[in-house]
């Protein structure tokens, strides 16, 4: 059964997060100088990116990850919405423009990057890297097979990057989206990902083997049933989440437009 004892120390993983803590520490620290004279040490922003690793980590790095591959797919789930919703939002709130723009802003780049970034291709692709996982074949693969698993959630974090950054974008060399322009694109990624809630939620099969025949944790609690509440708490978090951001556009807009009717 489950050791909850069990968290992942593979070199891979925690050696990665270390290098990226250790690689943000020393941008806003030493190089500080050098990449922004005179701007102070972000602290709220290092406390958001720090807060991005540790959320990662407690995502594929805790017992949630045992759970989730061989047991529940509604904690799967969990694991993935921590990594979009979670992981991403507070990793690109983390990034000072100044950390970012020397590494985005070079000749060469601009133009690959304005078309990944573009809200049509950054929405597609999240709503196609998401859809495609979901397909039967390929994510039981991904619990059958370690590497396979990885890639997975690596790609889940990219398209959670993906997702936000017209929104949450740290650089001025491609910013954010005005804010109404950010609640119509809120709105569409929620329409354009509904195929594959209803399709893990209205299904009357159980879609991945590896959840038919685990285990159950709860006796009374049946693959059927956490099918379900996978595809339910999919939809639901999901919608929490793009509510709560088109609310804070939607306020900021308003916002913005009092103040330039009163400096008018």
């Amino acid at each position: 059964m489950i050791d909850w004892r069990h968290w992942h120390n593979e070199p891979y993983l925690v050696g990665g997060l270390v290098l990226l803590g250790w690689l943000y520490a020393i941008l806003a620290g030493p190089l500080r100088a050098r990449l922004a004279p005179g701007a102070p040490f972000p602290r709220g922003q290092a406390a958001q990116f720090y807060t991005a690793l540790v959320i990662f980590y407690l995502a594929v790095g805790s017992p949630l990850d045992q759970i989730g591959e061989r047991f529940l797919f509604s904690v799967h789930m969990l694991q993935h919405q921590l990594l979009i919703y979670g992981a991403a939002i507070f990793f690109l709130r983390g990034l000072p423009v100044w950390m970012v723009d020397p590494v985005l802003d070079r000749n060469g780049w601009r133009g690959p990057l304005r078309l990944l970034f573009n809200p049509l291709i950054a929405g597609l692709l999240y709503t196609l890297i998401i859809s495609l996982w979901h397909a039967p074949w390929a994510y039981d693969w991904a619990l059958q097979n370690k590497t396979v698993h990885v890639i997975e959630h690596l790609m889940f974090f990219g398209a959670g990057l993906l997702y936000w950054w017209p929104m949450l974008s740290p650089s001025r060399a491609f910013p954010p989206l005005p804010y109404g322009a950010r609640m119509i694109y809120l709105f569409g990624v929620l329409i354009a990902m509904t195929p594959v809630f209803a399709y893990i939620t209205f299904s009357q099969d159980i879609l991945y083997p590896t959840y038919e025949y685990a285990p159950r944790l709860i006796s009374d609690f049946t693959a059927a049933e956490d099918q379900l509440l996978a595809g339910v708490s999919m939809k639901l978090v999901g919608l929490s989440v793009a509510l709560a951001a088109f609310g804070v556009c939607f306020f900021k807009w308003a916002g913005a437009a009092d103040k330039k009717k009163t400096g008018q």
